[in-house]
């Protein structure tokens, strides 16, 4: 187990010279650098935070704290939901949301280089002025692009074109020891060695901090159309989504969500954009399928032949959306499920299974089948089209050790069946604190100490992101 010094007077002085009139000591911090978007993995004031501006800086901060023992805990917007940022041995808190440029594009090799501080949605609006798309689009907007990569992120558009990982063509590096180094290039191929990219990826903070990014780009498709196929029941609803692969299409994005959720999300935005109701029957669970391609005339036929799919399989109708105005509601909906649940909470906690899409319906079931033997009310909704399923317990009366140990034990039955059908307990949230446990008893001794093993490796000291993913303190 590793021992941490604490951020003495003279320590921060060092600091102080690297980044002056940025250091941030005491109860001067700001508070939310003490969390993420999910206290009940635990809330932890550092005693220092930085916000760095470049990678010279990080280098310099981290070198004084590697060679000091102190804890480094790297953080962006705090959008996670598995406590990943979350200082819990305190030290130092690295704040990357200023480095926020978005430094060139590489058009002639579909490339943009930016800082880890970008947000989804900037890089995402700015690119398509440059006639590009950047896919991965994860249901938050105002994550950091650093934080993304740090998770893996997915998102809703991963079912067609891959999760984050698909496109990180290279990275800037501080490593523990405050030595800065490159992973990657632009190419697109490599049998170079063991690849140190796909290492950072993912690996949340443990590894290494990342100062720059190059992401691969896509030419922006000319036309977007989606579907709304509401169904009176869920178990008619998931049982559709194989059948949209095995007629050959292929969605840019495919979710799944119930009446309940919908209403909770709709009630925060204050917009009723789903039908509740057609021809007299209620609708109880609905499929969102997005298509895209170069123009309406290719689209056209596709979304006859999906539309037609969708009513034989037993949607209830199916509505287009084909103009930017009822795109953008559509998916506003379906984004601020989250928002609309953390609204409506006082106690919430969740995991982001992933299972083969086939078994998404089975899952579910199950899902179904236990969470009445507790006392908190189940939602989850799902990247339907990748198999990622999105599952919040939420109370507004439990006291809350009571719902910690109703949901380490219902997390643990729904972990335990996913692996079952061979499936991931992440499908894009990652492991954070939160979920180390879980991990480890999924992937079992072997492959954990193999991380552990990652880990020694790149941070002898142990002073990243503590605690976090495969190590436990």
């Amino acid at each position: 187990m590793a021992t941490y010094n604490p951020v003495t007077p003279e320590i921060i002085a060092q600091l102080e010279q690297i980044v002056p009139g940025r250091v941030v000591v005491g109860d001067d911090v700001n508070p939310d650098y003490a969390r993420d978007e999910m206290p009940i993995y635990g809330v932890k004031m550092p005693e220092v935070s930085i916000d760095v501006l470049t990678t010279e800086e990080v280098a310099g901060i981290v070198k004084i704290c590697y060679e000091n023992n102190i804890p480094v805990t790297t953080r962006g917007a705090g959008t996670g939901l598995v406590g990943g940022c979350t200082p819990i041995c305190g030290g130092v808190v690295l704040c990357t949301m200023r480095m926020n440029k978005i430094l060139g594009y590489d058009l002639e090799n579909f490339a943009v280089t930016v800082q880890p501080g970008v947000l989804l949605q900037q890089l995402a609006d700015d690119a398509l002025t440059h006639d590009c798309l950047y896919p991965p689009d994860p249901g938050e907007k105002m994550a950091t692009l650093g934080g993304n990569v740090a998770t893996n992120a997915g998102g809703m558009r991963a079912v067609k074109y891959g999760a984050t990982r698909d496109y990180v063509r290279a990275m800037t590096v501080v490593l523990p020891t405050g030595e800065i180094t490159h992973f990657g290039s632009t190419v697109s191929k490599t049998s170079s060695g063991y690849s140190l990219t796909n290492l950072m990826i993912g690996s949340e903070g443990t590894l290494g901090i990342i100062t720059e990014l190059t992401l691969k780009l896509i030419p922006a498709p000319k036309a977007t159309v989606s579907l709304i196929a509401p169904f009176e029941d869920l178990d008619a609803c998931i049982s559709t989504v194989p059948k949209v692969f095995m007629n050959h299409f292929k969605p840019q994005a495919l979710e799944f969500f119930e009446k309940e959720i919908l209403i909770s999300s709709e009630e925060y935005l204050g917009k009723q954009v789903f039908p509740r109701k057609i021809d007299g029957v209620e609708a109880g669970a609905y499929l969102l399928l997005t298509f895209d391609g170069d123009s309406m005339d290719e689209l056209d036929p596709i979304v006859e032949s999906a539309a037609e799919m969708l009513v034989e399989e037993g949607a209830l109708d199916v509505l287009v959306a084909d103009t930017p105005p009822k795109l953008k509601d559509a998916w506003a909906a379906r984004s601020s499920f989250l928002e609309g649940i953390e609204e409506q909470t006082k106690l919430l906690d969740e995991c982001d299974v992933v299972v083969p899409v086939n078994k998404i319906a089975p899952y579910v079931a199950y899902v179904n089948e236990i969470k009445g033997d507790y006392d908190f009310e189940v939602k989850y909704f799902g990247h339907a089209g990748d198999g990622n399923l999105h599952i919040y317990t939420c109370s507004n009366d439990m006291a809350e050790d009571e719902f910690r140990a109703q949901v380490d034990k219902f997390l643990s039955s729904i972990y335990q069946k996913a692996m079952e059908f061979g499936g991931q307990i992440s499908g894009e949230h990652g492991i954070g604190l939160g979920k180390v446990k879980f991990l480890a008893e999924a992937v079992g001794p072997v492959n954990m100490a193999l991380m552990q093993g990652i880990k020694k490796v790149f941070d002898p000291k142990m002073i990243l992101n503590p605690g976090k993913v495969c190590c436990t303190l």
